[in-house]
């Protein structure tokens, strides 16, 4: 693989032993793919936030890579695994917390934005077409490659940290053309709703699990195609998508020849009974990806003239810092169902010992939920489980 001198002398040291040990890192993956070189990247997103997830050992491997390293261009951080003004409104306990805080602390020591959000794109990185970028985060990475036409692999928490601290990535994979191509036809025969398209997403990941996938008669906002992406990266490891006349690359090929699947009720129908295991919930929780402007605007109008009757139910409403300051209106609507976090969600919170069945309109949270949470899972639309406790 070749390597420019300045990038040589990265991996020699002289950038410092943190600098070294991300270029060390970013080669090794290059060598494992086949790469032929870097390249140079425009911005990182940041997997590995919350405690629950990494844990002692990520924290000390932060605490060793924030001594020398800084990062070369933008990067954000993935949800944390509590709100961090507001984690005793989540049952955090006290230990939790102070770590959590510290990982925060070592990601902006090395200079990293933390907003802390698995929807950068919409808040404070935002790629454009184009772009090699290096990003963790399967939903967010599937929609800049696939919605924004950025190009990015599915990196892990320490390569996209990696790939940060020395301004570049692999050249290999989504970064390249002919790697971008669909691999499927999906003709989908679907309600035109938020919650049905999180159940295409269920239904194409599981059945062609790493493809990329070219939809026809479908017509997704920026909030359907993010929540498509979210639910087939979970229930596959679908890394890219196309959107017949919306995406910016589904005119580039030529689909003529390739295998269709048709996805309707039956599949559909299919993808819902795989995400629930339970027909009652001690948690309700939105936000897997986080809740858009628009999302948190339409929940409040569903709910400005209700009231919560049930208080053996805990309410959820996760998004980003940027997106709750920016709907005051919305969000005091829905502070009077439960709080809306920022900067975490209900997949990396750790709420094992507090709930034990959670509901959801999220399918990515519908697959995570069960191995990350322990959590059985009630999987519908926003209007029916608010009718829960309505």
């Amino acid at each position: 693989m070749y390597l420019t001198r300045e990038e040589e002398s990265v991996l020699d040291g002289s950038q410092g032993e943190s600098a070294r040990k991300a270029m060390e890192l970013i080669v090794a993956l290059g060598k494992i793919y086949d790469a032929d070189s870097l390249i140079k990247i425009t911005s990182a997103h940041i997997s590995g936030a919350s405690y629950k997830t990494i844990g002692d050992g990520g924290l000390r491997y932060l605490e060793d890579m924030s001594k020398d390293a800084r990062v070369k261009v933008k990067a954000t951080l993935n949800p944390l695994g509590m709100d961090r003004k507001r984690w005793k409104e989540m049952k955090i306990s006290e230990e939790f917390a102070e770590k959590q805080l510290r990982i925060i602390k070592l990601y902006e020591k090395m200079g990293v934005i933390t907003t802390c959000s698995c929807i950068p794109y919409l808040c404070d990185n935002v790629p454009s077409f184009g772009d090699h970028v290096a990003w963790a985060e399967s939903s967010a990475l599937s929609f800049v490659n696939s919605c924004i036409g950025a190009r990015t692999n599915r990196e892990g928490g320490p390569g996209a940290l990696a790939a940060a601290i020395v301004g570049r990535t692999a050249n290999y994979g989504l970064h390249l053309d002919e790697n971008r191509a669909p691999t499927v036809i999906i003709d989908a025969d679907i309600d035109d709703t938020l919650f049905h398209h999180s159940l295409l997403g269920q239904a194409v990941g599981s059945v062609i699990a790493g493809g990329i996938p070219y939809f026809r008669n479908i017509s997704p906002d920026t909030e359907a195609m993010k929540t498509m992406a979210a639910a087939m990266a979970a229930a596959g490891s679908v890394a890219m998508f196309h959107v017949d006349g919306v995406t910016p690359e589904s005119s580039l090929y030529d689909v003529s020849s390739l295998e269709v699947i048709h996805i309707g009720k039956k599949e559909m129908s299919d993808a819902h009974a795989s995400l629930s295991t339970s027909d009652d919930a001690q948690l309700i929780a939105f936000g897997c990806p986080h809740l858009t402007v628009r999302e948190m605007t339409e929940m409040a109008s569903f709910l400005k003239d209700k009231k919560k009757k049930r208080n053996d139910v805990d309410i959820w409403f996760c998004t980003s810092s940027a997106v709750r300051e920016s709907c005051p209106d919305q969000v005091r609507v829905l502070e009077r169902f439960g709080p809306v976090l920022a900067d975490t969600c209900m997949v990396v919170a750790p709420i094992e010992p507090n709930y034990q069945r959670t509901g959801t309109n999220s399918a990515k949270a519908g697959n995570y939920l069960p191995t990350l949470c322990s959590q059985k899972v009630l999987c519908n639309d926003f209007a029916k489980l608010m009718e829960m406790v309505l």
